[in-house]
């Protein structure tokens, strides 16, 4: 069955106000393969999943074929009947219900059940757990799982509703190297099943893992498809960019004397424990380890959101007690946390007003007024510097792609002046070309005096950006290394042992 196409679209446009997301694409998928959509952000691809999955309607003239018949998907209902079934990035599970509720809650609502027939319930999602190897009590609250148990939960979902294609989008994102290999062995387990996968990710590595073919998208605009033994990495990424794309180093190894923040023996129950570490004047301090490692943990006492149990915190040689964000900034602290979505960014107001939040007190005059023209110099100081696309401070946030909504939340907290700048996961969910200019941007603000200390997950990136890299694991620094002929071996073996 692996050359039988289980589905087929052509003719695929939506038009937004002003927007043409998608613009005469096409798109098919086999059963038994991993097909990976690709593209840099505002390619058009969470566009194509929300049609998939029947939560938008393309606009006239498209056609969609499934098991060789013409079909509408007009809701989401109609794409679950169809076998078409979406595990988004979030999971989109209630915490507050039982996995067994989880797995079957959508053929609860179908069927408009009064009366539930719990040991029926229990049975058929134990089933649907087992068929991808799962052992999870049908009864346990989703809200008590791991991130990786709550996946495996949404995939188990998508099986009792007896799923033919699966969409996973960006599904690694919150998981341990761990989970992500786990998770690779459930996607073979379901391919050698003749499920089709549609796997949405902007992860090179786990894309070449997976995948049998590859979909390119560049804005909005179908470009080509390929077998994966056709093309390399670097093909990839300038089929997905339309230009030529490199991760540079950039390590500076000609360290700056002057130490700006100095962490000592800094401990927090569960969290952290001995602490030290200095953070040098231009320098570029690259944090990694495994998820549950504390590197968030560390980087939100710092900016005190969390207050340490013990240790201390210098800034500029002179002891500080950071007690609030407000006591941070106060002293040229600033932190990007790893969610700009839910952290990061108010989505719902202007670029303007996400750039100017941090330095409204600085913008008012002696009557306690906004400045009006003053704040809209400074948002098109930072637009302009930072290459925010499109370049329209009136724009909502929610409207942006990934990597330039990234750019809102560095442009936000580079605003205020800060000397030390804290970066949690600065390219989560962002891609390729855009992950090339934040890296740009980062060590462009190193070299004009900033020190950033960089907590990523992804060794490429630390291996890119940093001048020296400290390894946590389970709560303590592990391994610390100057960024020279050092490989990602040698950081996950402080990593894991």
């Amino acid at each position: 069955m692996l050359d039988k196409v289980f589905l087929e679209i052509s003719n695929i446009s939506k038009t937004f106000p002003g927007v043409k997301a998608l613009d005469n694409v096409k798109f098919n998928i086999k059963y038994g393969e991993v097909h990976s959509l690709v593209g840099e952000n505002g390619a058009g691809k969470s566009t194509l999943i929300k049609i998939l999955s029947g939560f938008q309607q393309p606009d006239d003239g498209a056609k969609i074929i499934i098991d060789g018949n013409e079909t509408k998907l007009r809701s989401v209902t109609d794409a679950i009947k169809q076998g078409i079934s979406v595990v988004y990035q979030d999971f989109s599970l209630f915490g507050n219900l039982t996995v067994a509720e989880n797995i079957g809650i959508n053929e609860i609502i179908d069927r408009n059940k009064f009366l539930i027939n719990w040991k029926e319930l229990n049975q058929k999602s134990r089933r649907a757990l087992i068929y991808i190897g799962q052992n999870i009590n049908p009864k346990e609250l989703v809200e008590n799982l791991s991130v990786a148990k709550k996946q495996m939960v949404a995939i188990a979902s998508a099986v009792a509703q007896d799923a033919k294609m699966i969409i996973l989008d960006e599904p690694t994102s919150a998981l341990s190297r761990g989970e992500v290999e786990h998770l690779y062995k459930i996607i073979d387990t379901l391919k050698q099943k003749n499920m089709a996968i549609m796997f949405v990710s902007h992860k090179m590595d786990e894309l070449f893992k997976v995948s049998d073919r590859f979909t390119v998208f560049r804005d909005g605009q179908y470009i080509e498809t390929v077998n994966k033994e056709n093309i390399d990495e670097s093909g990839l990424v300038s089929l997905m960019v339309g230009r030529k794309v490199e991760i540079k180093k950039y390590a500076n190894l000609e360290q700056n004397k002057e130490v700006v923040l100095e962490a000592k023996n800094l401990s927090k129950k569960g969290n952290i424990k001995d602490i030290s570490f200095k953070l040098h004047k231009g320098e570029v301090v690259g944090i990694t380890g495994l998820v549950g490692a504390g590197r968030s943990e560390l980087a939100q006492i710092i900016f005190g959101i969390m207050k340490p149990d013990s240790g201390k915190l210098f800034i500029n040689n002179k002891e500080m007690q950071i007690n609030s964000p407000k006591d941070a900034l106060k002293n040229g602290i600033a932190y990007i946390p790893e969610s700009r979505q839910t952290q990061g960014l108010v989505l719902q107001k202007t670029v303007e007003s996400n750039i100017t939040l941090p330095i409204l007190e600085k913008l008012k005059n002696k009557l306690g007024i906004i400045n009006i023209k003053k704040q809209r110099e400074s948002v098109n100081k930072w637009v302009n510097l930072l290459d925010v696309r499109p370049n329209n401070p009136d724009m909502l946030a929610q409207q942006l792609s990934g990597g330039n909504q990234q750019k809102v939340v560095l442009a936000k907290w580079i605003s205020t002046g800060a000397k030390v700048l804290i970066i949690d996961e600065p390219t989560n969910g962002v891609d390729v070309g855009a992950k090339s200019e934040i890296h740009q941007i980062i060590r462009k603000l190193a070299s004009e005096g900033t020190s950033i200390i960089v907590i990523s997950s992804e060794l490429p990136e630390i291996l890119s950006v940093s001048d020296r890299i400290l390894v946590m694991r389970r709560g303590r620094i592990n391994g610390e290394f100057i960024n020279e002929a050092i490989t990602q071996e040698d950081i996950m073996k402080k990593a894991i042992v």
